[in-house]
């Protein structure tokens, strides 16, 4: 067993590094991947590695990065996208939903596009708008896209391994203000399916649904309520598209509570559309009401303010306390 302690930024380094090790086709582009090695260096020393040509200096152009990864896949390439800023992705959004989300249907099977989109996402390190977005609602609403985020080192290192293998085009979201967070990583154990979900900690009271950067945020809140003797089940989704329901209905059932937790404003997030789905699935389960605690219904406010927007302890907390009530 190969188990070796490294932070988010440095598991999808070496697994970036694996991945063009591997096979040829793969290749990585984007705004300064190369030589500075990514704004977050998660790009350090690949194409001193591996040549410009596998590792490739971008013009400032999205929708052109993204336009030619997928000419690239349709030549049988591996393209691994990177957008610099999750506010930055938006020019590319015509290519994303309307190319390379739709080209396998459009060609009845037979176009495949393996492209991966590493965008990191999220708010947390002091930056402006277009520089701390989670837009993964509007990825996640277009058929035709997986949406996934790690929450920890080891998840970011086997995720991201997936989903260059994936034959579908993968839309991969790293929570920036986690990347120096560290865990362990088995290099050599396989995980289980990418879209699957799994239980950071059981509980029996009420269940935490979350993913990527507010994973971390629920744990923390599951263990400053135990003090208070309520035990709290944390889910770490992985995947906003497709969602395992099933995992989720399983600790519904078990808990009779669910707070579904994301960056993302509340209002049409993610977390809508597990409410609705477990409410559905589980309603003579159900204790009370699926609640949901996210960011406002604003553009994303300056450094200054944004310990007040981004959901928190405080807030996570106080949604557990409104459903034990009922």
């Amino acid at each position: 067993m190969a188990v070796e302690k490294m932070s988010i930024a440095k598991a999808l380094n070496e697994s970036l590094r694996l991945a063009l090790d591997t096979d040829p086709k793969v290749l990585i582009m984007g705004e300064d991947v190369g030589k500075l090695g990514g704004v977050f260096r998660i790009t350090d020393g690949l194409q001193k590695d591996f040549g410009e040509d596998r590792v490739i200096d971008t013009p400032l152009a999205e929708s052109g990065i993204v336009g030619t990864a997928i000419g690239l896949a349709l030549r049988g390439y591996r393209p691994i996208v990177e957008i610099q800023f999750d506010g930055f992705v938006f020019p590319a959004y015509d290519q994303i939903v309307t190319q390379l989300a739709k080209m396998h249907a459009r060609s009845l099977g037979k176009v495949k596009l393996p492209v991966v989109v590493r965008i990191p996402y999220g708010g947390g390190i002091g930056a402006v708008e277009h520089h701390s977005e989670s837009p993964e609602a509007l990825f996640a609403h277009v058929a035709g896209l997986k949406v996934v985020s790690p929450s920890n080192a080891s998840d970011a290192y086997w995720m991201m391994q997936q989903a260059v293998q994936s034959d579908d085009p993968v839309i991969f979201f790293e929570p920036k203000r986690r990347y120096w967070d560290k865990g362990e990583v088995d290099t050599e154990s396989i995980p289980g399916p990418l879209h699957k979900a799994v239980t950071a900690r059981e509980g029996g009271d009420l269940t935490l649904v979350a993913y990527g950067p507010m994973v971390k945020v629920c744990l923390e809140a599951a263990a400053a309520a135990q003090e208070e003797g309520k035990s709290i089940e944390v889910l770490d989704l992985r995947s906003m598209a497709p969602i395992d329901f099933d995992a989720i209905q399983r600790s519904a059932e078990k808990t009779g509570r669910v707070v579904v937790v994301h960056e993302a404003p509340v209002f049409y997030g993610s977390g809508a559309e597990i409410a609705a789905r477990i409410t559905e699935r589980c309603f003579y389960h159900l204790e009370a009401p699926v609640l949901r605690v996210g960011g406002y219904s604003v553009p994303y406010p300056p450094a200054r303010l944004e310990d007040e927007y981004l959901p928190g302890l405080d807030r996570v907390l106080d949604a557990v306390d409104r459903s034990l009530a009922f």
